[in-house]
């Protein structure tokens, strides 16, 4: 009778246990039992909104279409989507579809980028940072709406003497200042005199909600109504993400959709008040501008917003696609998402200007003295807006319930997209306890984020935007482009997509070639190069940053691209052969790049055939004259 020591029943209980709880998460319908696969195609669909439609379509897109030309600014909008956005979106997505893979092991594709995949989660990770303290900022606004009147309708105890709740303020007896309840000094007509003056709902801002310090040298303690919403935050993202796509791809039924509800509400409720219809005119009405499309910067505007309102380059595409079935139709896809995304922009700017129009008349001032965008959009202009309607708790809660939902929804991709790379990396130790991965990584993105809590953490917060997700994400894509239309083969490529899809006829890749190989990266280039020979330090308002906390900015963004030429490099270490072989070896695909699953392989991907090629490349004399096919 054989007998067990007391280790050997604790390793039977825990690998009974591990084996109880990687079942659990294995969907007997899955095509992909090993890394599992979306329940239905809604739950794909949802994801993908949900992550590609974000804080910038509802904060950013209205302030660019106006300060661009109004109407005239769609035309220039939906060009780029068609020439950058919609072929980067379809590229990224069949490449995750075709490997089943996260954003690191797609490029086994070509492993001399490898460091391309992980510089993208290494953004994805610094952006998640803040991007959770966003959604903090909406929980604890939204936490505030709940009561009457809202504490930033008027000039309460927590304002100074500079706070302001009317139109104008007299500052002697024959001099009038006339206030825009906007940021920025004023100065009286026929006097020296100047006076700072700012409206309750900026001053809750600054001194209630924030707490700010007066730059990024008085860090402060951490603001604890803050750290809590922080935590809150990363509690809600871990409960949603707790079974992967299993559990959160139910929660965007809620969380993708809501939004679109709320938009409409607002919208409605904005084109019934006084003044709505001043705000249309300013957005896309009759004060369009047409000559504005003979300026350049349009046009890289345009070109920009498209980019970023859909995600591309941050990883999120590719491991959401990952887990489609391998014949889903990712072309249909991509058309579905983007025309969403890009409805969602126009629709919420005129759910924004209706009621900035009506803030305006309030105030007796033109638009554009209250349009903002970014963080002064959300938390005041459009605050400050809302509190003047009959019931605005109601209002006030449902906009920055609105965004909470926005923001999780990017924030889910973001964490997949981490714990993902760590499952496909070590499969052996992370497949059975995603769980426990999903929460240390909310954890340590908690912990990440406390210093953007503090007194200075709005500064950290635009620090961090400012250097990171901006023109870094430019050179990944236009690297990630190279690497799989020039590097790998767009032909090629497009025969790995027709495997999924079907065969296609020559006419129906004309349009992407054209994309891939010419438009698309030559566009990214013209913007990289614009976006850096314009780039000024990052200031927030009138408060400059210090020379270390620029120099941290830039030491973000080295940490992020080191790590394309450290693995290009460590790879050319570990392969064998000369330099030329090395070089080709690494810029052809590897042994592992494959379909996941071996029904999928077909003969060009076959076990057969990869050796072939493997005892090919053992045995064969390089004709340095010659140029690898995998360029072609």
């Amino acid at each position: 009778m054989k007998k067990y020591g007391w280790s050997s029943f604790t390793d039977l209980i825990l690998k009974n246990s591990a084996a109880e709880e990687q079942d659990a998460h294995v969907d007997p319908g899955d095509e992909n039992p090993e890394r599992g696969n979306w329940a239905n195609k809604s739950d794909y669909i949802l994801s993908m909104i949900g992550y590609a439609v974000g804080l910038g379509n509802i904060w950013r897109f209205p302030y660019l279409a106006y300060k661009n030309g109004g109407g005239a600014f769609l035309i220039p909008y939906f060009t780029m989507l068609v020439v950058v956005g919609i072929p980067l979106f379809f590229l990224e997505s069949a490449l995750g579809q075709f490997c089943s893979q996260g954003p690191i092991n797609a490029w086994k594709a070509v492993p001399i980028l490898q460091g391309v995949g992980i510089a993208a989660v290494v953004v994805t990770l610094v952006v998640s940072i803040y991007y959770n303290v966003i959604i903090c900022y909406s929980l604890y606004y939204m936490f505030a709406s709940m009561q009457s009147p809202l504490p930033w309708s008027d000039c309460f105890s927590w304002a100074d003497s500079s706070c302001s709740n009317i139109s104008a303020v007299f500052c002697n007896e024959s001099s009038v200042l006339t206030a825009n309840l906007t940021q920025g000094n004023n100065t009286c007509a026929s006097s020296n005199m100047s006076v700072l003056v700012q409206s309750p709902s900026e001053q809750y801002w600054d001194r209630v909600a924030l707490q700010r310090s007066s730059s990024l040298d008085e860090t402060g303690p951490v603001v604890w109504h803050l750290a809590l919403c922080l935590l809150l935050s990363s509690l809600l993202v871990a409960a949603a993400l707790i079974r992967g796509i299993k559990s959160s791809g139910k929660v965007v039924y809620f969380t993708a959709t809501f939004p679109y509800v709320v938009i409409l509400i607002l919208l409605v409720r904005g084109l019934t008040l006084e003044g709505a219809r001043d705000g249309i005119e300013f957005y896309i009405g009759s004060q369009s501008n047409l000559t504005k499309l003979t300026e350049a910067e349009v046009w890289k505007d345009a070109a920009t917003q498209t980019f970023y309102s859909l995600s591309i380059g941050w990883g999120g595409l590719v491991t959401l696609s990952s887990y489609n079935n391998f014949q889903n139709n990712v072309f249909k896809d991509t058309f579905a998402v983007t025309l969403t995304n890009a409805g969602t922009s126009v629709l919420a700017g005129f759910a924004i200007f209706s009621i900035l129009g009506h803030m305006a008349h309030v105030y007796n001032i033109p638009v554009e003295n209250v349009v903002k965008q970014g963080f002064g959009l959300a938390f005041i202009a459009y605050p400050d807006a809302l509190s003047k309607l009959p019931i605005s708790p109601l209002w006030s809660i449902l906009f920055f319930v609105m965004l909470l939902t926005v923001g999780l929804d990017s924030q889910f991709a973001g964490i997949e997209v981490l714990t993902t790379c760590l499952v496909d990396a070590f499969p052996r130790y992370f497949k059975s306890k995603r769980a426990i991965v999903t929460v240390a990584t909310c954890s340590i993105l908690y912990l990440l984020g406390l210093p953007c809590v503090t007194r200075a953490g709005i500064y950290w917060v635009t620090l961090i935007d400012q250097f990171v997700a901006t023109w870094v994400l430019l050179f990944l894509v236009l690297l990630e482009i190279i690497g799989v239309a020039f590097i790998y083969g767009g032909n090629r490529f497009i025969k790995d997509i027709e495997m999924m899809l079907g065969k296609k006829s020559f006419a129906f890749w004309l349009w992407w070639r054209a994309c891939w190989f010419c438009i698309s990266p030559c566009i990214i280039l013209v913007i990289l190069g614009w976006s850096i020979a314009t780039f000024s330090p990052p200031t927030y308002g009138e408060v400059q940053y210090p020379g270390w906390g620029l120099a941290l900015g830039w030491a973000m963004v080295a940490f992020v691209v080191i790590w394309i030429p450290f693995v290009a490099v460590y790879n050319l270490t570990k392969a064998r052969g000369s330099p030329w072989e090395r070089l080709k070896s690494l810029c052809s695909p590897s042994e592992e790049w494959h379909p996941y699953l071996d029904i999928h392989r077909g003969e060009r991907y076959s076990e057969e055939r990869c050796q072939n090629n493997k005892d090919y490349r053992n045995h064969q004399e390089v004709d340095v004259n010659v140029i690898s096919s995998s360029w072609l």
